[in-house]
């Protein structure tokens, strides 16, 4: 039986190793995002999220590796049987380098990406400017790698490179007010005066609870249940109150007058054995808290001191001491203890003023 007069040219059996190697490095590729997955799962957490990562941004960039390989196997094979000239393109070289800088971008732009929605759910200002960033960093890859493979090409980037430094120039300043924001909002994330959650106090008095941090704004929420958007610029150069850093728990001081005539060693052990309870029942209380008294004014009519509680956070401050004083004013009034008010007298019979009669 007589072959195929293609089936004895050369073409055909090169083609065919070409296929065969092809088939080879994918069966490869497979294998090691497979054994990547395997590490994945038995290491532990923090390792096991990277792997996984791993296996994301590996899979695009190794099918151009493969393709590069490809061709760079279809150079050598067509060089070796003579056939160089005739099938294999002038610029294939100039193809296998541009093939290589687009895996690297790919697995750059992968890895990136892919590495921001894993740290998403843990940082607000990740979550909230993943999609910006992203977005940049694609923009700065793609610049970088066309540039690169222009100049691989032959092609003078000297005057791409100039104008595109002055296009950044114009877009930093008619965007300043804007980065200035974003950076900002980068320092407060990184630096962490303040956290989601926390109860601050700004220069200006208004008080909150922050709800956001963008890439442009804070978001606070005010006691009154409404929103105060503050952009981050100001917010990092004003001073605050953060009522939840280093710990939530907040000592709660209360000021009381007694009469003169009062015991006051009687006075300081009624004021704890009060607070020692309060702290103990109240569900804002914090009952490890030793409470104390410090008696500190000789006032016009009454000895002033101030007994210390604890509370387990700042807003809880109102309820706890609301307790505190119902008890303490009904403990006085069995004791005997009197708190000390001003009174005023009115004297009717106070002779009128006199004007002078014409």
């Amino acid at each position: 039986m007589e072959l195929p007069a293609w089936f004895e040219q050369q073409e055909f059996y090169t083609f065919c190793a070409l296929i065969a190697a092809v088939l080879m490095m994918f069966g490869v590729k497979r294998i090691i995002l497979v054994r990547l997955k395997e590490k994945a799962r038995s290491e532990t957490s923090s390792m096991s999220s990277i792997y996984r990562v791993l296996v994301l941004s590996l899979n695009a960039p190794l099918t151009v590796v493969i393709l590069v390989i490809v061709l760079l196997l279809a150079r050598n094979v067509f060089t070796w049987t003579g056939l160089h000239e005739q099938h294999v393109p002038v610029f294939l070289d100039g193809v296998v380098e541009a093939g290589v800088i687009i895996a690297l971008f790919l697995f750059a732009e992968r890895f990136f990406t892919y590495s921001l929605k894993r740290y998403r759910e843990q940082s607000t200002l990740v979550k909230n400017t993943s999609a910006i960033a992203g977005g940049a960093l694609r923009a700065v890859l793609a610049t970088l790698t066309i540039l690169i493979i222009l100049s691989n090409m032959g092609v003078s980037i000297t005057p791409v490179i100039a104008s595109l430094g002055i296009t950044s120039l114009a877009v930093a300043l008619a965007l300043q007010p804007t980065l200035e924001n974003f950076f900002s909002g980068i320092q407060l994330v990184m630096d962490k005066p303040i956290r989601i959650g926390d109860f601050i106090e700004l220069d200006s008095g208004e008080q909150g609870f922050v709800e956001k941090i963008g890439w442009r704004s804070t978001w606070i929420r005010m006691l009154p249940n409404n929103i105060v958007i503050m952009p981050n610029s100001k917010l990092s150069n004003s001073k605050l109150i953060n009522y939840y850093y280093p710990e939530r728990e907040l000592s709660v001081p209360v000021e009381v007058g007694v009469h003169y005539s009062s015991d006051l060693e009687l006075v300081e052990k009624v004021c704890i054995e009060v607070a020692e309870k309060t702290l103990k029942e109240h569900e804002y209380g914090v009952d490890t808290y030793q409470p104390f008294v410090l008696f500190h004014t000789f006032d016009n009519s009454s000895i002033n001191l101030t007994i210390m509680l604890r509370t387990k956070e700042y807003f809880n401050r109102f309820f706890i001491k609301s307790a505190f004083i119902k008890s303490l004013k009904k403990r006085f009034d069995e004791e005997g203890i009197v708190i000390p008010f001003p009174i005023t007298a009115v004297n009717t019979e106070q002779e009128g003023a006199r004007l002078p009669r014409d």
